[in-house]
């Protein structure tokens, strides 16, 4: 599962923080082998055709926020009417419970924060919810459900929240485990240009 993932970011050139901590350590794979996976990789040219780059972007955002064809179209179905389309996806997919327990520091992917809302770890206002995709709105506080504390995977969980920042739009008491969605999700830094896929599913 781990080598699948690593092709993943290797063919799309970019680091997308599937994996933990690897991802910014030297053992990164699209640090280790900048290159696409497979016996040509090396001399692979990355021009093509302006769909062909609009569905590498739709990848990106696929990979990264782990979702299905499905769940993204109908989320871009959803927003394709007024406003900035782009804008309000990328406050979509930031406000997902399974990305603020990643921005949060809670977890260090996103599919390990999916694995602990699965599991019944995390609760939102004081309360378990188990679905990743359910969304935190501002003021909502996450935390982690006292019966879970214990678990192996939060024992060092204080010493990493030591010295970890969160983005503006949320805040983090590193004692209690627990942080808030202070404002909607902003200045998102993204490694996908969003408007490619904007454009890709406006065909």
């Amino acid at each position: 599962m781990q080598r699948i993932k690593e092709k993943k970011e290797r063919a799309l050139g970019v680091k997308l923080s599937i994996k933990a901590g690897r991802c910014n350590s030297p053992k990164c794979a699209t640090v280790r082998r900048p290159y696409r996976p497979g016996a040509h990789g090396k001399a692979f040219q990355r021009a093509g055709s302006e769909y062909k780059v609009q569905l590498q972007e739709k990848q990106k955002i696929r990979f990264s926020y782990g979702l299905s064809d499905r769940q993204l179209e109908t989320m871009f179905q959803k927003t394709s009417s007024g406003g900035n389309v782009a804008e309000t996806v990328v406050r979509k997919l930031e406000s997902r419970l399974d990305n603020v327990i990643y921005r949060l520091g809670l977890a260090e992917s996103r599919s390990i924060a999916r694995q602990l809302i699965n599991h019944g770890h995390i609760t939102v206002n004081g309360r378990k919810v188990s679905i990743p995709s359910y969304a935190v709105r501002p003021g909502d506080k996450i935390g982690i459900r006292p019966e879970s504390k214990g678990h192996p995977y939060f024992r060092e969980l204080g010493e990493r929240l030591k010295n970890y920042v969160a983005p503006t739009w949320l805040t983090i008491d590193p004692e209690k485990f627990e942080g808030e969605m202070i404002a909607k999700p902003k200045d998102v830094e993204m490694p996908f240009d969003i408007n490619a896929v904007v454009d890709y599913y406006s065909r």
